[in-house]
């Protein structure tokens, strides 16, 4: 699971330097026509002593694809598992939502979640399906409105 914009130096989250963020850039642009594919990809490491090929999944292609192409938009990453218990800081950073709203989501269901003592854990896939379910309901609301300015021929209809 990737966060975007989450790059630890020290206690401060920071975006990539615009050098890594050319880097990416160049990388992700190569590596593209593999990732495509679908499939193992191998590499070949030239700056070490290593001569072996590397062999990546396809999932973990896709993955680097995604991590290259948010640091050349100059976003910082960080990489979550689906299964991480997360602390209730840490689910409102990956929500965007501050650390009171996301314990009023968790006290009123809205998110699963469980208690260490007296501290609340939330599991990240639980994050990820309330995310997914706002958005898609934001989407809902979005396309209502475009049907009802087209019906009031607001100018949104088709030419």
């Amino acid at each position: 699971m990737v966060v975007e914009n989450r790059k630890r130096r020290g206690d401060h989250h920071l975006p990539p330097t615009p050098q890594d963020a050319a880097i990416a850039r160049v990388s992700g642009q190569a590596l593209s026509r593999f990732a495509r594919a679908r499939a193992p990809l191998k590499l070949r490491v030239t700056d070490s002593e290593q001569m072996e090929p590397i062999e990546l999944p396809a999932d973990a292609v896709s993955l680097l694809m995604e991590i290259l192409e948010a640091m050349a938009a100059g976003r910082g990453v960080t990489i979550i598992p689906e299964n991480a218990e997360l602390s209730t800081v840490q689910a409102a950073e990956v929500l965007s939502v501050s650390r009171p709203f996301l314990i009023k989501l968790l006290e009123n269901g809205s998110i699963p979640h469980w208690k260490v003592g007296k501290h609340r854990r939330v599991r990240m896939e639980d994050v990820m399906s309330y995310k997914a379910a706002i958005d898609n309901e934001r989407e809902a609301v979005l396309d209502q409105l475009a049907a009802d300015a087209q019906e009031q021929d607001m100018g949104y209809g088709s030419k």
